[in-house]
């Protein structure tokens, strides 16, 4: 069952997901280290994924100009508000409380991955020919369209039921790769920044669904109810 949005929860969620390399085992810093790898290994590829897509290399500059950047975070807010939407049509308290997931999984993948691109400071393909120019004023790495596609598709992908799953995970999956692809095809992002996109989103939606079944001591809660909006504040006991 998906938590209803909660203040108090929201807050101990933001605290426990920046925080949580400080509590990771041997197992989560070894598929750290395997995905800097394949990220590293992906940038082999920048150049001539680039070269691909430009139809040559100079082609393709446009001084990093993201013309189709609200286009192509449509599909993923289109997965947030479809839910939403659904869960009010059929008064689903679940459903409110998934549709919350997907908007903390959105967020919290957006705030980092814009973190990431101003400490990294990439420029973007449209911008230069050279895949290693960092520290430039970018914001190519990684692609936050594709980390918050990633999270919310995931996040959406596995929460219900079972019984539309093939489904759910046909779109969620689906829209997270389409984006990551359109990105790189319309050279505002080189392939590495892709699939850093796609692990980052990955793991913050990994961290939204493991919250989703964890109990909380205290919970200050908005819930939508026929005519307004209800208080609950609650404190659970182990």
């Amino acid at each position: 069952m998906a938590d209803s949005f909660s203040v108090a929860g929201a807050l101990e969620d933001v605290k426990d997901y920046y925080t949580a390399p400080l509590h990771w085992d041997a197992e989560d810093w070894l598929y750290f280290g395997g995905t800097l790898a394949v990220i590293a290994g992906s940038h082999e590829f920048d150049a001539r994924v680039r070269y691909h897509f430009a139809n040559g290399l100079d082609d393709g500059l446009n001084g990093g100009q993201d013309k189709n950047s609200l286009r192509d975070a449509l599909p993923a807010v289109g997965l947030i508000v479809g839910t939403g939407v659904y869960a009010g049509f059929i008064r689903d308290p679940d459903g409110y409380g998934e549709t919350w997931s997907l908007v903390e999984s959105g967020i919290l993948s957006t705030a980092t991955g814009e973190m990431l691109s101003l400490a990294a400071g990439r420029e973007r393909p449209d911008a230069s020919i050279s895949s290693d120019r960092w520290r430039q004023g970018g914001d190519s790495f990684p692609s936050v369209h594709t980390s918050a596609a990633f999270a919310i598709g995931m996040v959406f992908a596995e929460s219900g039921n079972d019984e539309y799953r093939w489904i759910r995970r046909i779109l969620g999956y689906g829209i997270a790769g389409a984006t990551g692809y359109i990105r790189v095809k319309e050279n505002v992002h080189w392939v590495s920044d892709t699939v850093a996109g796609a692990a980052l989103g990955i793991a913050t939606a990994r961290f939204v669904l493991d919250r989703q079944d964890k109990d909380r001591h205290t919970d200050l809660a908005f819930q939508p109810v026929k005519g307004g909006w209800q208080l609950n504040y609650s404190v659970r006991t182990r």
